[in-house]
């Protein structure tokens, strides 16, 4: 199993991080007349919804020669959605290596005697986005092997790898509590992100609720009722609210229904900050340590070498959790990387995209009207033509790392976002394709394996106020499908 299916847990943790709200994008009021040389398959669909013209662009090419299969205004930039993603994780493959590993730095800031480490404990955030509970524990553990098991200081966590500016950026609907809307930051631990259980209570009177991770500084207030009804409803009448008086409290107020067994609810809680210093201290004190100090921000003091330096599983491993499961924030911790590593520390939006513009620019690719927002594709302003898509596909089947590359993307009707689509017996892992959705997006970006055994690179995207509710599915199905039967 990999890893990562073992440590995210659940569905609803999966879904919760990794899916995101809608964009709109077009007027309803368009043309509707199909864009020339459109295939019959397609044109079912195009005509069937009145999908307009200059609301998609497809570009398919083979594989090994490049030459062109189909081009419907592939020179159109569109929103991508998520398969953004592909352009900042090839890049980031060819720019550091896939077995570049992220460092997360301890550092004792006083002399150790007898178990004690007289002073604070310094831990040096490296922007690991996989940084999970496990991670944390072993990384403990390690601090433990050398000797330390009793910390008199406090804990100080130094996060200036990343600008203190990146936590800034627009969300995309304001709902700072949703797992996917998690903002990067260099000592980004779980995500961020807690899961909540729901349950009634044995007396069947009460709610009671658990969370998973525990952090040693939440505090809950539930204020549920349970009422007699069935187990449906929006998220089971149960409201999320932040304690506006206490920054490690969160408020559950509202109706639960008596008949749900158990119901799953994930939120980001807490800062970054305050949600690693919870689970560290829930951690610490699990493995036997003792500490009672406080959370306080600082940076490394001059001279000063690390205890323990924890590195992260290697970036073609980061990848595939990112492509198969599209995971928002580990790509945005990887552009803003690529800006670090290549420019210096404190790395900036800005920075990674101009990693990713000189890395086409290498490439020799134009990158008219590409806007690559933050990387990750979960952004209004994102845009790529298919164009551009589909060369930044035809380099990565050419790289020295397109095993990693490929590897990375969800296999049709196997796993990944691609698990439930195109599960046919005949055409089940012939395709490699990374999925992108938001409201008014649909989009596939990949390469398919042709009933006659020839490769494709394939490009879809459409931009319209019902491609994600049907439509846009069933026409990059369609196009995926027509690939196939070539």
């Amino acid at each position: 199993m990999h890893i990562f299916t073992k440590i995210v847990m659940s569905g609803a943790i999966a879904a919760a991080l990794f899916t995101g709200p809608g964009i709109g994008l077009l007027p309803a009021a368009l043309a509707q007349e199909a864009a020339p040389g459109l295939p019959s398959r397609l044109q079912v669909v195009v005509s069937g919804h009145k999908l307009p013209a200059d609301s998609y662009g497809f570009l398919v090419q083979e594989a090994q020669s490049g030459a062109t299969v189909l081009d419907i205004n592939s020179a159109t930039p569109l929103n991508p959605a998520s398969t953004m993603k592909l352009l900042t994780t090839l890049a980031a493959l060819e720019q550091l290596g896939p077995a570049f590993n992220w460092h997360t730095d301890l550092y004792a800031l006083g002399p150790v005697h007898d178990g004690t480490l007289a002073g604070d404990l310094l831990v040096r955030g490296g922007g690991d986005p996989y940084l999970l509970e496990d991670q944390v524990r072993n990384m403990l553990k390690a601090l433990q092997r050398q000797g330390i098991t009793r910390i008199s200081g406090d804990l100080v966590l130094d996060t200036s790898y990343f600008d203190a500016g990146v936590t800034e950026d627009q969300l995309i609907d304001n709902q700072e509590d949703r797992a996917y809307n998690v903002l990067p930051n260099a000592l980004m631990s779980n995500f961020q992100a807690v899961t909540f259980y729901f349950r009634p209570a044995a007396d069947g009177k009460h709610v009671e609720v658990s969370a998973d991770p525990a952090l040693g500084n939440l505090q809950i207030t539930n204020n549920l009722t349970l009422k007699n009804a069935p187990c449906d409803g929006y998220q089971r009448g149960i409201r999320f609210d932040d304690d506006a008086a206490n920054p490690d409290a969160v408020v559950f107020s509202g109706a639960f229904p008596s008949q749900c067994r158990e119901f799953a609810l994930v939120r980001a809680v807490m800062t970054p900050e305050r949600f690693f210093f919870g689970l560290f201290t829930r951690l610490w004190h699990e493995l036997g340590g003792e500490f009672s100090g406080q959370l306080r921000q600082g940076t490394v003091p001059a001279a000063v070498e690390p205890v323990v330096q924890w590195s992260s599983p290697p970036l073609a491993e980061v990848i595939r959790s990112i492509n198969k499961f599209s995971n928002n924030l580990m790509t945005r911790q990887t552009l803003l990387t690529l800006g670090a590593e290549r420019f210096d520390v404190p790395a900036t939006v800005d920075s990674g995209r101009d990693v990713v513009a000189e890395y086409l620019m290498m490439l020799g690719l134009d990158n008219s009207g590409l806007e690559v927002a933050n990387g990750s594709g979960l952004s209004r302003d994102s845009r790529i033509s298919a164009a551009l898509m589909g060369r930044v596909l035809q380099h990565g089947y050419q790289s020295q790392y397109m095993a990693e590359f490929v590897a990375s993307l969800p296999i049709n009707g196997i796993d990944g976002t691609m698990r439930n689509r195109l599960r046919s017996e005949r055409m089940r892992g012939t395709m490699h394709i990374k999925t992108g959705s938001l409201d008014a997006v649909s989009a596939v970006a990949g390469y398919v394996t042709a009933k006659s055994g020839k490769q494709y690179t394939v490009v879809g995207m459409l931009n319209h106020p019902l491609a994600d509710r049907g439509p846009g599915v069933e026409l990059m199905d369609a196009l995926l499908t027509w690939v196939y039967e070539k």
